[in-house]
């Protein structure tokens, strides 16, 4: 067994209403986490697109996917996409960092400047059993691209796992447990695999996304499945396009990455803003008994600040599955519902104007003892833009003696280089003299016990 991908899929084998500003610098997109699965959902109403990533590693010969999906899915329903497509909402929506410039203090003018924008910016044996006898039916059956998929419906979970196992598909041992909730629900099954000759077709090395849509009253995510051979924590990268606002997990806790805060200027160098990234959002995911949901990003696809990433263009969001982009039958100009305008209005994209798409990254570590369902969703009327930004300050360089101003802006920067390791540390659980250290920090002085001379 290989891997599962999370979505359920067996694989085998800063809320502040203020423009951000600031010089986009750097950025931790997705492949930071190892294993991590990135699915694109769009909704609205009862239509979903679901798009999913392989990230399989082995011999294709062994790969396989199985995704719950409610209805017998037709072969136009099912589509191979394009990679860059994750690429893109990826690098336009991944946690970012920005950094500014103190004036020196000397000059007046430009240090009123700087306050003002500080205002602005700062923000909180035997011949096999028949597939009859197992009580599985296959309901379609298809080639697209280099995948073969069928479609399969089941009324006893240990049959479906055998009728698997009999078909060539190296799935999990013990995978019925896993699959009983589905058949229960009555359930379809979306089962794909390599069909090498096709593959061998496309010149591609990597598996291209599947992709499909269908129809349900339900707005949710399977990922017990994925979590039949796992051997640890698993990360889930969930897009989610939807037309009107953020969406949020109605099952669990979905709460914002802490975000807009000033950090240490090191944190630009080399690989040291991902690695800060990596291990905060570990530290937030253990404080969190990795039973949360975290928000990573939530913005109007017509444009960001600090870009990372220009939006995506209308032929791209069609490529991910936003089907009501250049849609003649879609009402997608129609303004937002009564007090829910956007927050401020957004300058104009190079290329276009802006998309009717909003977009949602969702990040999840999960283990089966955590996230015992599925992820269920809503979308909200919230459309307060948000981003998990990380601002770096480099202060002047200047003179003790060189202005009146000039001591008391050097004092005030050591303050603040102090409260960007403290928060560092914080955030991330790191070792604050080590902090220190870099930032050519005198070491912390010793704590004395908080009981210490109470009774003096």
């Amino acid at each position: 067994m290989k891997k599962l991908l999370a979505l359920g899929a067996l694989t085998v084998t800063f809320s502040a209403a203020q423009a951000f500003c600031g010089f986009y610098v750097g950025k931790a997109d997705a492949n930071l986490f190892n294993e991590a699965s990135q699915v694109i959902v769009v909704r609205d109403g009862d239509k979903t697109v679901v798009s999913m990533l392989n990230d399989y590693k082995g011999e294709l010969k062994e790969f396989a996917v199985v995704v719950p999906v409610p209805s017998v899915l037709q072969k136009g329903q099912i589509n191979v996409g394009d990679k860059k497509i994750f690429d893109r909402l990826d690098a336009y929506s991944a946690p970012r960092l920005a950094e500014y410039y103190d004036p020196n203090p000397c000059d007046r003018p430009k240090m009123e400047m700087m306050r003002k924008d500080i205002a602005m910016s700062a923000a909180p044996a035997s011949a096999p059993p028949s597939a009859r006898v197992l009580g599985v039916t296959v309901e379609a059956s298809y080639t697209i691209g280099e995948y073969d998929i069928v479609i399969l419906s089941a009324t006893q979970s240990d049959g479906l796992e055998t009728w698997l196992k009999q078909s060539g598909y190296r799935i999990p041992a013990n995978s019925a447990k896993a699959l009983t909730p589905y058949v229960r629900q009555n359930m379809k099954f979306f089962v794909a695999k390599v069909n090498l000759a096709e593959q061998a077709k496309t010149g591609f090395s990597m598996l291209r996304p599947l992709q499909f849509a269908y129809e349900s009253e339900k707005f949710m995510l399977p990922i017990r499945l994925g979590m039949a051979n796992a051997n640890g924590p698993q990360d889930l990268i969930a897009y989610m396009l939807t037309k009107n606002g953020r969406v949020e997990t109605s099952n669990y806790r979905t709460v914002k990455m802490p975000a807009n805060m000033d950090l240490p200027v090191f944190l630009k160098q080399g690989d040291e803003f991902r690695n800060f990234y990596k291990g905060m959002f570990g530290e937030q995911a253990k404080k969190e008994g990795f039973r949360a949901v975290f928000t990573e990003y939530f913005w109007d696809m017509g444009w960001c600040d600090p870009c990372a990433a220009d939006p995506l263009s209308p032929d791209e969001l069609r490529k991910a599955g936003v089907f009501w982009v250049n849609n003649p039958n879609a009402d997608a100009s129609s303004p937002p519902p009564p007090g829910q305008g956007r927050i401020m209005p957004r300058p104009p994209m190079p290329g276009g104007g802006a998309q009717p798409a909003m977009l949602t990254r969702l990040h999840v570590r999960y283990t089966p003892e955590t996230f015992p369902e599925d992820l269920m969703f809503q979308e909200t009327k919230d459309r307060q833009n948000y981003q998990t930004r990380y601002v770096l300050r480099h202060p002047a360089k200047v003179e003790a003696n060189a202005c009146p101003e000039a001591k008391p802006y050097l004092e005030s920067v050591a303050k603040r280089q102090e409260q960007e390791a403290q928060q560092l540390a914080t955030l991330t659980g790191g070792d604050i003299n080590a902090i220190r250290s870099k930032l050519k920090l005198p070491p912390a002085p010793a704590q004395k016990p908080w009981w210490d001379g109470m009774w003096k």
